[in-house]
Formats: C-alpha cells, sequence, structure tokens
C-alpha cells in the first residue's frame, strides 16, 4: 500500500456507519489501515459492521450514539480516545431526508429534526473533536454533503438548507482550524442506492430519467464514496481544505441534453 494512502495507527470515528455511505466509508478506511468507531443508533445493524471491520484484523468499536444528544456525541469521542488511544479522523454521515413538502407547509419539529440531524450534529461532533486532534498532532474531517450543498431543491426546504450550511461550516472550520493541523472537507455524493434513497428507485420513470443525466450511466453505489473518503482521510490531501469534491457520475459536469442536437444549436 501507498504510504500517501496509508490510514495504519489513526482512529476513525464514523457517525451512522452501520449501513449504506457510512458503512462503505468505515470499511473502505478500514481496508487501507484504520481502527474504527461506528457509532450509530441500531445497535443490531452496528454489531454485523464491527465484525466485518474486525475480520479485516482492525479494531472496531461499536457505540450506541443519537446525534441529537451531545451527551452521546461527547460519550462517543471520549470512548473513541480511551479505548483505541485517539482520534485523528472523524466523518460525519449521519443525516435524515425530509420528502417532499412545499416550504409552506413544513413544520417546526420537522424543521429541527432534520437541521439538528444533518447540521447541528456535525457541529458538536466536530466541536467535541477538534482538541482530541489537536492533542494528536492534527487531524481530517470529513463532512458528508448533497447535491442540495449546491443547488436549492423544491420541496425540500429543511434538507437543502441543511446541506448547504453543512457546506460553510465546512469551509469555516477549515479557516478556523488550519493552524491546527486539521483539514476539513465536504464530501458531496449524488444520487446513490441507500435506504434513505429507496423509495425513489419505486418510480421507474423517475429512475431511468436519473440514469440518463449521469454520463457515467448508472446510479451510485456506496462503495463508490469510499476511495475519495480515503484520500481526504490520507496524507495525500494535506494540503487539501475547506472544499468539496463530488462523487456523481459527471452528473455536474453540464447539460448532457446539448449532446441531442449536433449544431449545437437549440
Amino acid at each position: 500500500m501507498s504510504e500517501m494512502f496509508d490510514l495504519t495507527g489513526k482512529v476513525a470515528i464514523v457517525t451512522g456507519g452501520n449501513g449504506g455511505i457510512g458503512r462503505a466509508i468505515a470499511v473502505g478506511m478500514a481496508q487501507h489501515g484504520a481502527d474504527i468507531v461506528v457509532a450509530a443508533r441500531n445497535e443490531q445493524k452496528t454489531a454485523a459492521v464491527v465484525k466485518e471491520i474486525e475480520a479485516l484484523g482492525r479494531r472496531c468499536l461499536g457505540v450506541r450514539c443519537d446525534v441529537l444528544e451531545q451527551d452521546d456525541i461527547i460519550n462517543t469521542v471520549e470512548m473513541a480516545v480511551r479505548e483505541l488511544g485517539s482520534l485523528n479522523i472523524l466523518v460525519n454521515n449521519s443525516g435524515i431526508g425530509q420528502g417532499g413538502e412545499p416550504t409552506q407547509t413544513v413544520t417546526l419539529e420537522t424543521w429541527h429534526r432534520v437541521i439538528d440531524t444533518n447540521l447541528t450534529s456535525a457541529f458538536l461532533f466536530s466541536q467535541a473533536a477538534h482538541p482530541m486532534m489537536v492533542k494528536a498532532g492534527g487531524g481530517k474531517i470529513i463532512n458528508i454533503g448533497s447535491d442540495y450543498s449546491l443547488i436549492g431543491a423544491a420541496g425540500n426546504a429543511p434538507y437543502s438548507a441543511s446541506k448547504a450550511g453543512l457546506l460553510n461550516l465546512t469551509k469555516t472550520m477549515a479557516l478556523d482550524w488550519g493552524a491546527d493541523n486539521i483539514q476539513v472537507n465536504l464530501l458531496v455524493p449524488s444520487w446513490t442506492h441507500t435506504d434513505m434513497s429507496a423509495p425513489v428507485w419505486e418510480n421507474k420513470e423517475r429512475t431511468a430519467y436519473i440514469i440518463d443525466e449521469i454520463p457515467a450511466g448508472r446510479i451510485g453505489e456506496p462503495e463508490d464514496l469510499a476511495g475519495a473518503a480515503v484520500f481526504l482521510a490520507s496524507p495525500a490531501s494535506d494540503f487539501v481544505s475547506g472544499t468539496f469534491i463530488s462523487v456523481d457520475g459527471g452528473l455536474k459536469a453540464g447539460d448532457k441534453g446539448w449532446s441531442d442536437h449536433p449544431t449545437g444549436i437549440v
């Protein structure tokens, strides 16, 4: 393994690391040498991922953590350091969707639930991790965004606001903590097969439209995010901070529709 991407001796917390994108990132980092803390609510799913990572020869802790509870967040960070010796990498992956609903009917309860899960938890986890990373001589924070970190989403005000806020939180933490040798970046997946997106794929017409818009010609898989996450967690990205990486099969490269007009004139 190239030293540039070697995570041996590093300890990573992955929130929501027991399924989907979080699990793929946790396993990918373990394959590159990191010891992992899987922080999530579903203990049965967490136990399965812990077993999977331990089979790779890495240490792995499963911690029951509700990211809406600050005490759980602090406990997770402290346990990582106490049981595994340090904290070098934090992946703020926990998130929930909202479902289509026009802005005028969104309840305050829904707003707070989505914002607090997707944005506030990343702030609190990063804040708790900061002194541990300073003590370790530096660290990496990877926030998991969305296409809606970059564009609006009709019918999804809380979700798009939370993901857009995560982008500027990423930039601000990169500014505040650069002198501490902590790099903070945003990983931006696009359409990906996960439990959260599963209802979308029930609509075959919608699915065909999405696939047609993606130059790669397919929906993303959680494992597609692992390589970019390993890069952002590794020494290879030591001079990369305050930015984002899209993993989208080329979706945001431009408008594929122009290819239907050979002259370039619509």
